[in-house]
């Protein structure tokens, strides 16, 4: 079984890699180099890269949550939302201010910045995630749906995945840069407190 993260960027999945770390599973996050083998097209060699792990969150795997599927049955999604389609877009245009352009967005989103393409960006929102509520429609048992504004959190994560319930706080990412969520630095200190098993690809994950 597998347990992809399908949510867009800036739906709060670092914070669910987190907990996906926490929780013990071998996982990754955003790989530049799975990036490239995706936009490449060579998706056998992605999922070769899926074989040895156990959970995923960020591109390119959200973004292959259909062959995941159908190559691992049973396996376990989560899609991370934002409060409204108004705040992921108004996140999402502050974290490329940031950064500055990248070719990630440009593959996903059609626009390597988000700013003055609002209509286009909250309508692209709306249709993914409901996409993937309509892939799952007959198999609710495979998808959560998550929003950690709203106040969904362990409880949620845990019994979806059928694993005990961590005495711990959420760990938020990003709160450095954003007031919603903990710095850093905290993020850090809630991951060491767990067992941790394998190493995710982090790297260039603030680029996206």
């Amino acid at each position: 079984m597998k347990v992809v993260g399908v949510g867009l960027n800036k739906t709060g999945t670092t914070t669910l890699g987190v907990c996906l770390r926490t929780l013990g599973f071998k996982h990754i996050s955003f790989d530049p180099a799975a990036f490239r083998l995706f936009r490449a097209n060579d998706q056998g060699a992605v999922m070769k890269m899926v074989e040895g792990l156990e959970s995923f969150e960020s591109w390119p795997w959200g973004l292959l949550y259909r062959e995941i599927d159908r190559a691992y049955p049973g396996s376990k999604f989560i899609l991370t939302t934002r409060k409204s389609s108004e705040t992921w877009y108004d996140s999402l245009c502050r974290h490329a201010d940031r950064t500055g352009p990248t070719e990630y967005r440009e593959r996903v989103y059609g626009h390597a910045m988000p700013h003055d393409h609002r209509a286009e960006h909250i309508d692209f929102y709306r249709r993914y995630n409901d996409l993937v509520r309509a892939y799952f429609a007959d198999r609710r048992d495979q998808l959560l749906e998550v929003c950690w504004e709203n106040g969904d959190g362990w409880p949620e994560l845990s019994r979806f995945l059928g694993q005990p319930c961590p005495d711990l706080p959420l760990p938020h990412a990003n709160k450095s840069r954003h007031p919603y969520v903990e710095s850093r630095a905290r993020l850090k200190q809630m991951a060491l407190s767990r067992v941790v098993r394998g190493r995710g690809g982090k790297r260039g994950a603030d680029r996206i």
